[in-house]
C-alpha cells in the first residue's frame, strides 16, 4: 500500500519509503531504543514503535525542508536525491551504534535485516489500527492518478500538488514507523509488489488493495521460505526478500523499458 502510493505521487520506480529515507529514519529510532533499552511500562515495544514512529516524522520534516531550501517547489527529483543521501547518512549512524553495544550486536543487526519472529497476536492488533490511516491514502486515489501524467498537469486539472504530496506523505510516514518498529527494515516488498500488482490489477489507484493483499502473501512467503530453508537455521526475512526483489525488479524493469 505505502509502496503504490509513494510510486503514484513520485513518479518514479525507485521511490518507495526506503528510497525516501523515511523506513532508515524509522530504523534509526527502533534501533536506539533497543540500544538503550527504551520502554514503555506494560509494553515490551511500545517504546521501540514510538521511536521508530518519532524518528520517522523527524526523518520526513528534515528531508522535506532540505528538499524545500533546494528547491521551494519541492520537487520530485530533490526529495529523492536528499532521501537517498539521508538513507547513506542514517546506515553510517547504525553501524556506528551497533559497534558501541557489543552485548545486543546480534539481535539488533537480526533485526535491522527484518525478522517476524518475534511478533504475535498484539502487533496485528497494532497493525490493523495503523492500517486505518490507509485510508487517508485512499482518499487521494483520484488525486494519485493524475500524478501520473506528471505534477504540472496534475495541477492543471485541479490537483493541489503540494497538500496531497505532504498528506500522502505524512500518512506513509506513520504506516513505516509502525511496520518497521515491529518486523524491522524489510526490503524490496514496497518496491516490487506494487510493480508486480500493478500489471494484475492496473494502475488505478482506486484499486490500491491489491497491492496490499499482494505485499502481504508476498512477505508470508518470504517468512515461510526464510523459516525453513536452511532449518534449523533461521534466515533473516531481508535476504529472501532482497534476493527475490532484485531478481524481479530487473525483469520488471527491463520489461517495462522494452515496452517504452
Amino acid at each position: 500500500l505505502c509502496g503504490a502510493a509513494m510510486q503514484g505521487l513520485l513518479r518514479n520506480p525507485l521511490a518507495d519509503g526506503s528510497t525516501l529515507g523515511v523506513s532508515a529514519g524509522a530504523s534509526l529510532g527502533a534501533v536506539i531504543a533497543l540500544a538503550l533499552g527504551v520502554t514503555i511500562p506494560g509494553s515490551d515495544y511500545g517504546g521501540t514503535m514510538l521511536m521508530a514512529m518519532a524518528f520517522a516524522f523527524l526523518s520526513l520534516t528534515l528531508i522535506l525542508s532540505l528538499a524545500y531550501a533546494l528547491d521551494h517547489s519541492l520537487a520530485t527529483n530533490s526529495i529523492i536525491l536528499i532521501g537517498v543521501i539521508f538513507s547513506m547518512f542514517v546506515s553510517s549512524v547504525i553501524n556506528l551504534i551497533l559497534s558501541f553495544v557489543n552485548d545486543q550486536v546480534r539481535s539488533i543487526a537480526f533485526w535491522t535485516m527484518g525478522s517476524l519472529s518475534g511478533t504475535g497476536y498484539p502487533h496485528t492488533r497494532i497493525l490493523s489500527l495503523a492500517l486505518l490511516c490507509g485510508g487517508v491514502i485512499a482518499r487521494h486515489a483520484r488525486e494519485l492518478n493524475a500524478f501520473a501524467i506528471g505534477e504540472d498537469n496534475a495541477r492543471h486539472v485541479g490537483v493541489n500538488v503540494r497538500r496531497v504530496k505532504l498528506a500522502v506523505l505524512v500518512t506513509v510516514s506513520v504506516l513505516i514507523g509502525v511496520c518497521v518498529s515491529v518486523s524491522g527494515s524489510i526490503g524490496f516488498v514496497g518496491l516490487v509488489v506494487p510493480h508486480a500488482a500493478r500489471m494484475i490489477a492496473g494502475p488505478n489507484h482506486r484499486r490500491l488493495p491489491a497491492s496490499m493483499f499482494a505485499g502481504a502473501i508476498f512477505l508470508l512467503l518470504a517468512d515461510l521460505i526464510a523459516r525453513t530453508l536452511l532449518s534449523p537455521v533461521e534466515l533473516s526475512i531481508g535476504v529472501v526478500t532482497s534476493l527475490v526483489g532484485a531478481v524481479a525488479f530487473v525483469i520488471i524493469f527491463y520489461r517495462a523499458r522494452k515496452a517504452g
